[in-house]
């Protein structure tokens, strides 16, 4: 969808060097705003989003005590573990990359397969996972009601329910939360609101590649991607490393025949700070992951410059990391289950990622 400020700023401005390429641009993309609401509609307010952070935060979500949502999603760092596929339970190594949370509101759906429609749906995944937090709802139930300040904290957030403390509301509140975590203000998205300086000429350079060898057929839009699914390997399979022949992407959702390696665009939005890279975590160099997909994906083979040229743009996508203070979390109590060894059998649950 184009985005009518930038269409407007480009068509205003018909002397500025870049008004074509903005033009051009504004077709495709759409800068990040400020504040975002879920897909859904439900409504985010103060109590959910303190809620939700304090959910976020705490690692006595985990049966273990050691694994929070920040684990493998750390907002400091791009909302990522950058780890090539992420340690849970057990110290077990899960089977995919763990996607940013950042600006994860504006994906179409959530996970590398996209089998969670949305992000209430997607935060009871990693809690239930047998190699990530192993825990179970009856279990998280038990731990929140034993602790008033989380008792209190969910009668804030749902007020007028009976019995607000339930794992539905566990993952809105973690909902909520997760939509105040966007990136606005990129030097990409002052340049498409009309600054003609906020992007070198490399880096327009970069854009006008990226578009020209068709990189935004699939990533485009206000998150650059993750709204699709794609074959990895569209064009010409990746080496067996970078797409590992065991995982077969949404057929295991699916099982249509059609979507064996079938993945979720993932959008590219702060990409320059979420190495490694693809849902194997196997590449950890940013042009060399734009060489890769130039391959696989158009059959294209960069030449120097452009991937060089690329590479720069997609630095510009960086955006205002947010600022979250971490929260102070209740005190547990005498009837707050202890936590299970570590090193316990785990469940049979997938890694959700």
């Amino acid at each position: 969808m184009a985005n009518p400020e930038a269409t407007a700023e480009a068509a205003g401005e018909p002397d500025s060097p870049d008004a074509e390429l903005r033009a051009q641009a504004a077709e495709l993309f759409e800068d990040i705003p400020r504040a975002a609401e879920p897909p859904s509609g439900r409504p985010v307010t103060r109590a959910k989003v303190d809620l939700g952070a304090m959910l976020f935060f705490d690692p006595r979500m985990s049966v273990s005590g050691v694994f929070s949502c920040q684990s493998c999603h750390n907002i400091g760092i791009g909302g990522t573990d950058q780890l090539e596929t992420s340690i849970g339970h057990g110290w077990q190594q899960g089977p995919r990359n763990s996607p940013t949370m950042l600006n994860a509101v504006f994906n179409a759906a959530q996970f590398w397969d996209g089998r969670a429609e949305d992000l209430a749906e997607q935060a009871k995944g990693p809690v239930q996972a047998g190699v990530e937090m192993n825990n179970t709802p009856e279990n998280l139930i038990a731990t929140l009601e034993s602790m008033p300040g989380y008792v209190e904290a969910f009668k804030a957030a749902f007020p007028g329910e009976e019995n607000p403390v339930t794992f539905d509301n566990f993952a809105l509140a973690i909902e909520a939360f997760e939509t105040t975590l966007v990136t606005p203000n990129s030097r990409f998205d002052q340049w498409l609101m009309g600054m003609d300086g906020a992007m070198t000429e490399q880096e327009k350079r970069g854009l006008a590649a990226y578009m020209d060898a068709g990189c935004s057929t699939c990533h485009a839009g206000v998150n650059f991607g993750g709204q699709e699914y794609y074959p990895f390997g569209l064009v010409e399979a990746p080496d067996p490393e970078v797409r590992p022949e065991g995982d077969v992407g949404r057929y295991q959702i699916t099982q249509t025949e059609e979507d064996q390696y079938v993945f979720r665009a993932a959008p590219l939005r702060n990409v320059a700070l979420t190495a490694p890279y693809f849902h194997s975590g196997q590449v950890w160099d940013l042009e060399e992951a734009v060489r890769i997909m130039a391959n696989a994906q158009l059959g294209t083979e960069l030449a120097e410059e452009q991937a060089q040229d690329i590479t720069a743009f997609l630095g510009t996508l960086t955006g205002e990391q947010p600022q979250v203070i971490h929260p102070t979390l209740p005190v547990r109590t005498g009837s707050t289950p202890l936590p299970a060894p570590i090193q316990q059998d785990v469940g049979e649950g997938k890694a959700a990622d």
